[in-house]
């Protein structure tokens, strides 16, 4: 019996355009011992002909054996080499396309000239007909600086547009939102400002992503104050949302009252102190955090949370605790009291691992891998734009969050981010504080 190739790659492959040279490659792969599966033509030139082959071989040696093959090859370019994952990122995720059919000289007049005249007058003298007779009011704008990409850090906004244009993806998919990558060639918390308040007319709301700590705060704080259109940053708040809906329900398997407990936050980045802020706003009254940081800490305070002088205190101190430093295994199984809720969210090695948390005493334990902030986001911006609301408030995060964990089962940390049901939940909850509030 054959050894199954374990290691499966797209070759894209640039040959001329003359009889023989494909054999030449798939001849070169063969004589290796790496096996070819699917062949796709890509695009031909004028002289060359561009193809995606798929190569199946032992191992990454074996595959770096056959690349290097390849290239002795005269007139064979390999333009890229891709996974699976690298593979459907090809071309990007997402699509700008018309919604309607043009295909007749009555179809352009109605959509383009002359009949498009009338609609730009009707939008100069009510512009509030911009939400009925375009799409702004069902576009939001997804922008980046790149200083926070995933874990990754500081990687720069091009190297972030796959994150963007995933977001734009389950906007579309969960609940119709058109959604635009924006990525800004910046850092300067003025400069951002100042272009997305120039772009801003041009959308519905805007969601803030991946910008680092602390300018994040600026950003978004004077965004919220300066435009009239929902603005909020996903990092911070979207996290918030999902976190609390994950310890709404962890309380109701643990038999905690939330609101009665004292809830304690390692780690005041972005994500940890809208976390606090979420918390308070929810009716905690007792919220405490730790972090290395003096301005993160004086943050806090500033919201209403009280600084601790250590973890150990923390630990010691409060029945529920997040985490969300990125340290790997900063939380010691010794610090464990009989009872708490430990959620040590950090991916994709959590700050202590659930079942050493259990182990140690802990009534509920969880790590970050189900807390998905895909459960917030798309809901929430489907509500405040169906509500035309000018702005994202705590009591819609506190309904979104509600809506997430009133979708959670029993002994569940939160409901499965794929659900369709979810997000309408999440999005008519917003919709109904929004309204409440005018």
């Amino acid at each position: 019996m054959l050894a199954e190739k374990n290691v499966i790659r797209a070759l894209m492959v640039q040959t001329p355009s003359l009889p023989g040279n494909l054999g030449r490659v798939a001849t070169t792969i063969g004589q290796i011992g790496g096996d070819i599966g699917e062949i796709e033509t890509v695009q031909v030139g004028p002289t060359w002909t561009m193809r995606n082959i798929t190569v199946h071989c032992d191992s990454e040696a074996h595959l770096q054996e056959i690349l290097e093959a390849l290239t002795l090859l005269e007139g064979v370019i390999i333009h890229a080499v891709s996974d699976d994952v690298l593979q459907a990122h090809e071309g990007g995720k997402i699509h700008m396309k018309s919604r309607l059919d043009i295909r007749s000289i009555s179809d352009l007049r109605r959509v383009y000239t002359p009949g498009v005249a009338q609609v730009c007058r009707e939008i100069e003298e009510d512009p509030e007909k911009a939400r009925i007779y375009t799409s702004i009011g069902n576009t939001v704008a997804i922008v980046t600086d790149g200083t926070a990409i995933l874990g990754l850090g500081d990687i720069g906004p091009v190297a972030g547009m796959p994150v963007m244009e995933g977001k734009a993806a389950l906007f579309d998919r969960f609940v119709g939102i058109s959604a635009i990558p924006i990525l800004l060639d910046t850092k300067d918390p003025d400069e951002i400002v100042r272009t997305v308040k120039n772009i801003a007319p041009g959308f519905g709301g805007i969601l803030l992503e991946d910008i680092g700590s602390p300018h994040c705060f600026e950003v978004e704080e004077r965004l919220k104050e300066e435009l009239n259109i929902p603005v909020m940053h996903d990092d911070q708040h979207g996290t918030a949302v999902v976190t609390l809906a994950a310890v709404i329900s962890a309380c109701r398997s643990a038999g905690i009252e939330l609101k009665d407990a004292s809830v304690g936050q390692i780690g005041l980045g972005a994500a940890g102190l809208a976390i606090c802020r979420m918390f308070k706003a929810y009716g905690v009254k007792e919220v405490m955090g730790a972090d290395l940081s003096d301005e993160a800490k004086a943050r806090l305070t500033h919201y209403g949370g009280e600084p601790v002088h250590s973890l150990t205190e923390l630990m010691e101190r409060c029945d529920i605790v997040i985490a969300t430093t990125g340290v790997p295994g900063l939380i010691k199984k010794e610090w464990i009291r009989q009872g708490q809720v430990i959620l040590s969210l950090s991916n994709p090695k959590p700050e202590i691992e659930p079942e050493d948390a259990l182990e140690a005493g802990a009534s509920f334990a969880a790590d970050g891998r189900l807390v998905n902030n895909l459960l917030g986001f798309p809901g929430i911006f489907r509500g405040v734009l169906n509500a035309r609301s000018t702005k994202i408030t705590e009591p819609m995060l506190t309904a979104a969050a509600e809506a997430i964990a009133a979708c959670t089962k029993l002994g569940h940390l939160v409901p499965h981010p794929l659900n369709q049901h979810v997000h309408q939940v999440v999005s008519e909850a917003v919709e109904t504080v929004a309204h409440s509030s005018e």
